[in-house]
């Protein structure tokens, strides 16, 4: 049997909507019948709609649990042209965090709860369970994937897998609108706190204040947005529990108002951040 046939057989026993990806690692193109929408649905991925091709020309949408389809005839020469074994995450109830080079996983390690972990060519996959929408190019070689995308299949990796963060959903939230009080002083609390501390040691609290600080200083292009989803991530990963300080807060404008950022818009985003999140 086809190695990558086997493996997607396997991974479809356990519950993994898998599919074929051709070499590149995309998935195979739609084929005549389906092209230019002329099926009535799925030709771009975008949706799942009524389409009853039997082959696997509409990406994530065609990815399935069935035998009967993954073993299918339809399904025979896009195997044996694969390269790897595609699979659908949101259809598994999962998430993956793609981090694409050394920096990326440096900063998730800092920023991130730790999760299942899988080598990658260039970096890695973390994998939440829990699903959210994908959103590519987050951050500096950060993509996610999960509802309506794909991933590679590349092993079963290492470590527990972990419900996912409210700081991987923050990454797909855009700035609200900025809102304009009339001036005023500003006092802005740091954290909620009353909630359980996650913080394996000080280092970890200070590791991630240090990384923020370090995307805020090296944002080369909209500072406003960056600005604010440092404040969300931040908030996120240590704004329950206390352990966040007006200290921690202080340092943060700081590295904001260093790249032209007013007090009012650090305050500003510091707000919109925690509602945003419910605190």
């Amino acid at each position: 049997m086809n190695e990558h046939l086997h493996t997607a057989l396997r991974l479809a026993a356990d519950g993994v909507p898998v599919l074929p990806l051709r070499r590149g690692k995309g998935p195979f193109g739609n084929c005549r019948t389906c092209a230019s929408n002329a099926c009535g649905g799925r030709p771009n991925m975008k949706t799942a709609g009524p389409c009853c091709c039997p082959g696997t020309c509409h990406a994530w949408a065609a990815a399935t649990t069935a035998p009967a389809v993954i073993a299918s005839p339809a399904w025979a020469a896009a195997w044996r042209q694969a390269v790897c074994v595609g699979y659908h995450p949101g259809g598994a109830g999962l998430t993956v965090v793609d981090l694409d080079n050394a920096d990326a996983i440096g900063w998730a390690k800092g920023a991130l709860p730790a999760t299942r972990t899988v080598p990658t060519t260039r970096g890695e996959h973390w994998i939440y369970r829990g699903t959210m929408r994908s959103v590519n190019a987050v951050r500096d070689g950060v993509d996610i994937k999960s509802t309506m995308s794909y991933a590679r299949y590349l092993g079963p990796g290492t470590g527990t897998m972990t419900a996912l963060p409210d700081a991987v959903r923050a990454l797909a939230v855009k700035e609200p609108p900025t809102a304009r009080p009339a001036p005023q002083a500003v006092a802005v609390p740091a954290g909620v706190g009353g909630g359980e501390c996650r913080h394996r040691t000080p280092a970890y609290l200070e590791r991630g204040i240090v990384m923020a600080e370090q995307r805020i200083t090296e944002a080369r292009s909209a500072v406003h947005t960056t600005v604010y989803r440092t404040f969300l991530a931040v908030l996120s990963a240590h704004g329950r529990c206390g352990c966040l300080t007006d200290a921690h807060v202080t340092r943060l404008f700081a590295a904001a108002q260093a790249k032209g950022e007013t007090v009012r818009h650090c305050a500003d985003s510091w707000t919109n951040a925690r509602t945003a999140l419910g605190m």
